[in-house]
């Protein structure tokens, strides 16, 4: 295996038997990164090389005098809306184009005390609006699969980056399934924790109340090990959940069967060759001595209008911030997406159409979530697909919002509700990265990765890199 294309995990061992240094690893993914980001637009900022490497040579430092960091010496990408001290964060828009923060997200923050090494900082649709990565002022991302098609997004550079081996994992904000379709569209795991298992504290919100802090990794193993990293309480974050935070990377190892419920809502109007491959996925758990049990959601049909009414409605709040007064430039810089969110958020909170829009978003929230509680009393994982089709090419949605929004409509119950969810590849339709994507009940993360690693264990898709020369 060459040095770019380790694992996490692979590269701990790698690190700690001594057979590699950090800076080696670290100078694998760097030269990667110059000889592939023109092509992907995966990066917006890449940190000055020289400070990088003495960051490795410390790690490599502290690792001889046996320090035992988790993450110590591991680069890794941090999308541009995690506030990072002393580095440019964009959110992929000009407004913030030469915005240097000076202090870190909490995410961040307990990423670096872990010993993680910053590359830099990955591409998105500008303020997390989008299921593409094409609303970007930063240049379009590439899918590495395929150049002509996207990624998913709106964490597009962290899943072009991981995937083409620009770093060993990155971070991502899903508000809508931003995590979970850049993994289903770049052959990676995505994970979106339960609401609040991570801080948002420094991170630039899109929805207050449906972000969740994630992050893209080529391994289940990988996203647990980082999970255990960041999840936890923060003082600084109301919303942040002071339940205990497990060892999810160490409770991989212990087995258990369970109860997969398979709503009939989330196979309506799929592209067919998909189902097929997510019932291949399902019939591979049902194998291994899981049982596959039908459901319903009755409230899913509901959930993209009522997302679309709720997180516009908070767009708007948050973006007004963005004053060009004390900090960015002034808001004639924001893209059509975002003025678009605007215009819808501040009317659905308008005097006059708050009961209409907003309130009546609230009350088919609430349905929503009892659905999914009523479910978890029968189950104890909800499995569909993450997105309705294979991934397209650039520009075929970019001229029907309406027709883009819908991308998300598999996604976004679980950012209602609050709950975790992951997607893990399952297999290629012509020759494109499609993944399944799995729910579980609040908290139960460890769940979620010790299925998705019996999916991974029996189709190894980690295996099947994209050809970035073609």
């Amino acid at each position: 295996m060459k040095l770019h294309e380790v694992s996490l995990q692979e590269a701990l061992i790698l690190l700690k038997t001594k057979q590699i240094s950090s800076i080696e690893l670290t100078q694998a993914f760097l030269q990667r990164i110059t000889k592939y980001n023109s092509k992907l637009h995966a990066f917006i900022t890449v940190r000055d090389e020289s400070e990088i490497l003495s960051e490795s040579a410390a790690a490599d430092k502290k690792r001889a005098q046996g320090s035992n960091q988790l993450l110590l010496g591991i680069p890794m990408a941090i999308k541009d809306n995690f506030l990072t001290q002393g580095i440019r964060t964009t959110a992929a828009s000009t407004v913030l184009d030469d915005y240097v923060p000076q202090y870190a997200a909490t995410a961040v923050q307990r990423l670096k005390n872990a010993g993680v090494i910053i590359l830099g900082k990955t591409n998105l649709d500008a303020w997390g609006h989008g299921s593409s990565g094409e609303h970007t002022e930063y240049g379009v991302t590439h899918n590495p699969y395929d150049y002509e098609r996207v990624t998913g997004g709106s964490s597009s550079g962290s899943g072009a980056a991981v995937a083409a081996d620009l770093c060993i994992a990155a971070t991502g904000t899903d508000t809508g399934g931003s995590n979970r379709q850049p993994a289903s569209y770049c052959n990676l795991v995505g994970l979106k924790p339960t609401y609040g298992r991570v801080s948002r504290y420094g991170i630039i919100a899109m929805a207050s109340s449906t972000d969740s802090i994630g992050h893209l990794t080529k391994r289940v193993w990988d996203s647990a090990a980082i999970l255990s990293v960041t999840a936890g309480h923060d003082p600084l974050d109301a919303t942040s959940s002071q339940v205990p935070v497990e060892r999810y990377h160490i409770q991989l190892k212990d087995k258990e069967k369970v109860r997969i419920g398979i709503p009939k809502e989330f196979f309506e109007g799929l592209d067919s060759k998909l189902i097929t491959k997510v019932w291949e996925a399902l019939n591979i758990l049902k194998d291994r001595g899981h049982k596959l049990m039908e459901i319903s959601l009755p409230h899913t049909k509901y959930a993209y209008p009522i997302y679309c009414v709720t997180v516009s409605s908070e767009i708007s709040s948050n973006l007004s911030r963005y004053d060009g007064i004390r900090y960015g430039y002034p808001r004639n810089r924001f893209q059509d997406e975002a003025k678009r969110r605007i215009m819808i958020g501040t009317h659905s909170l308008s005097a006059g159409y708050a009961d209409k829009y907003y309130k009546q978003a609230m009350r088919g929230r609430t349905l929503l979530i009892r659905d999914f509680e009523e479910a978890f009393r029968k189950v104890d994982l909800i499995a569909g697909a993450v997105f309705p089709f294979p991934p397209f090419k650039h520009g075929e949605r970019e001229q029907d919002p309406l027709r883009m929004y819908m991308s998300d409509v598999l996604t976004v119950p679980a950012n209602l509700t609050g709950h975790p969810a992951i997607s893990v590849p399952i297999g290629f339709l012509d020759n494109l990265p499609n993944g399944i994507q799995l729910i579980s009940p609040h908290f139960a993360e460890t769940r979620l990765f010790r299925i998705s690693l019996e999916l991974e264990e029996e189709l190894r898709m980690y295996q099947k890199k994209p050809k970035l020369d073609l």
